[in-house]
Parts: C-alpha cells; sequence; structure tokens
C-alpha cells in the first residue's frame, strides 16, 4: 500500500492528506436539517449529517489529492451509527481511488492489539469464512507500550499489504512532557524514530518502508532529526494550517526525491467555507470552498518544496 500512497502523491503533485475530522459544529444548517428531517435529532441523525457533509468534501476534492485520513474519535462520540458512517466514509473513499488513513492510535499488547490490527486493517474469521472489519489502508498506533504492541499489527500489514504511521513526535502543545523528556542524553522521541526505522527495514516497498511516523509540524527542527533517522519511511505530518504549521515549515520532513512526507490539514480544508479567506462561498457551497483550500495548501507546499 505504501506503492500505491507514493503513486497517488506523484500522481496528483500533492503530498497532502486531508483530514476528515467533521464535528457538528462545522456541518452546515442546511445538511443538518435534512439529516434530522429524516431521522430526527438523534445520534443516527447526526451520523447522517456527518456522512452527507463528507462524502461532499470528497467528491469536490478527490481528483486532487492522494489520501484521506479519518479520525475515529469524531465518529465515536456518536455510537455505534457513527462507526457506520466511518466506515461509510472509509469504504466511499477507497472506491474513490483514494489511500484511506485510518487515525485510530491505537496501541495495546498481545491478543487486543490483534484484534485492534485484525479489526481495521486484515479478516477476521467467523466460522469457515473471513471478513474486513473496517478496513483502512494504514492506521496511526501509539508505541507506548513497545514492541510487543507494534508487532501484532505489522504482522497483519505483512499479510495485507497494508500500512502504519506510528507516533514519533505528536504536534500538540503538550508532546514533550514525555516525548522530549532525555534518556540516556537523548530524546526520547529519537530512540522511537529509530526503533520505527528498524521495524520497518523488513517492511519495504519499492522505495518505501510501510512502516511510516508521525511527527508535528509544529516542530519542524525535530523533524529535520528525525527525517535523518528515518530515511526509508514515510512520515505523516499533522499540525498544518490551523495549528499553525506553514509549508515553508515543512521542507525538512522531505527527502531530496520530494517524497518521504504527506502533510494533514483536517479543519483548514473541511470547514474551510468558515474561515474569512473563503467566505464567499457561503455554507451552501462548502464543498467548493474545501477545494479551494485544497488547492492554496497544494501551491504552498510544492512552492516551498520547489525553493528550497
Amino acid at each position: 500500500m505504501i506503492n500505491k500512497l507514493v503513486s497517488n502523491i506523484q500522481k496528483t503533485g500533492a503530498p497532502i492528506v486531508v483530514g476528515l475530522d467533521p464535528m457538528l459544529k462545522y456541518v452546515p444548517e442546511h445538511i443538518q436539517k435534512k439529516a434530522f428531517a429524516e431521522h430526527g435529532e438523534t445520534l443516527k441523525g447526526a451520523a447522517e449529517a456527518i456522512w452527507l457533509y463528507n462524502k461532499e468534501i470528497v467528491d469536490n476534492v478527490y481528483d486532487l489529492i492522494p489520501a484521506v485520513k479519518p479520525q475515529i474519535a469524531m465518529y465515536e462520540q456518536f455510537g455505534i451509527e457513527g462507526l457506520i458512517a466511518f466506515k461509510k466514509t472509509v469504504d466511499y473513499c477507497k472506491e474513490k481511488g483514494l489511500v484511506v488513513i485510518g487515525d485510530i492510535k491505537r496501541g495495546d499488547i498481545g491478543s487486543t492489539s490483534e484484534a485492534y490490527a485484525v479489526g481495521h486493517l486484515g479478516k477476521v474469521q467467523v466460522g469457515n469464512n473471513s471478513y474486513y472489519g473496517f478496513d483502512e489502508d494504514f492506521v496511526t498506533v501509539n508505541p507506548y507500550l513497545g514492541s510487543d504492541g507494534v508487532n501484532p499489527f505489522i504482522k497483519v500489514c505483512k499479510e495485507e499489504n497494508k500500512g502504519l504511521f506510528i507516533l514519533v513526535k505528536t504536534s500538540n502543545p503538550s508532546s514533550g512532557e514525555f516525548q522530549d523528556r532525555l534518556i540516556d542524553g537523548r530524546p526520547l522521541y529519537e530512540i522511537v524514530g529509530e526503533k520505527v526505522a528498524q521495524w520497518g527495514e523488513d517492511c519495504m516497498g519499492d522505495s518505501y518502508s510501510y512502516i511510516g511516523a508521525v511527527v508535528g509540524a509544529t516542530y519542524p527542527e525535530m523533524g529535520k532529526v528525525l527525517r535523518k533517522i528515518m530515511p526509508k519511511s514515510f512520515i505523516l505530518v499533522p499540525g498544518y494550517g490551523a495549528q499553525g504549521g506553514k509549508g515553508a515549515d515543512l521542507v525538512h520532513f522531505f527527502n531530496e526525491d520530494g517524497l518521504g512526507a504527506i502533510v494533514n490539514s483536517s479543519r483548514g480544508i473541511i470547514a474551510a467555507y468558515q474561515q474569512e479567506k473563503y467566505a464567499k462561498y457561503g455554507a451552501e457551497n462548502f464543498g467548493e470552498a474545501s477545494r479551494a483550500a485544497v488547492e492554496d495548501m497544494i501551491a504552498d507546499i510544492s512552492g516551498a518544496l520547489q525553493n528550497r
């Protein structure tokens, strides 16, 4: 699947991923009214509103981008109905040829981690039959529990030709409370990065490993160091736009071939119509506003890569 991700990036010229992280406050009123008219102001109504919202955004941007990243918590808050909307979103994006990165940040031990891996990336056995559960192409994984929390995911990735993005240095302000702690004189995130590179050595695609890393756009200098530590790992870079990251900050996340990283923007794209810059589109045309935001993001990052 890493080969498909690289191919999609090369085809679109857009090393970006759209985070499908819907909140009801982002969903325009006319979409909410339509969903509530059919299902009431219920969990099912909310989930339907989110699905309709996602679909229109995807319809407006799928030809510009290589991948999407739905964050499962935004769906889980609506219970089972929300998870149904999550699954519908995953399936629809794959029908459109997009790589789907399930932002699930799972990480446990033994059979629990194996169950997460099977549910999101692999097949579950039911009698004589086997079925895909959510069936994302990549998922995000928290490595805090060590190798026995990650290895079950790697095993399923090898079986299914899928991939991982492992949390190394996250974009949130308090990430340094643990991730920057010095261990034998070195920050913990560097040690985790070395482990990601090690895990990835046995999981190579044509040019990159399918064991990648998450490194926040808000820490560009750390990204520069981690790029060298993990030369064959694709880096998923959250924190662009709404969290403060800009294209000029991100050049060090990429290799000289212009590959090696994919930059995420979530509400900066899906809620673009709520920003002053894109207000001219209005809530009725929120999908077109999202498309304009994607085009601006591509121009920003491409321009920064060309001028580095």
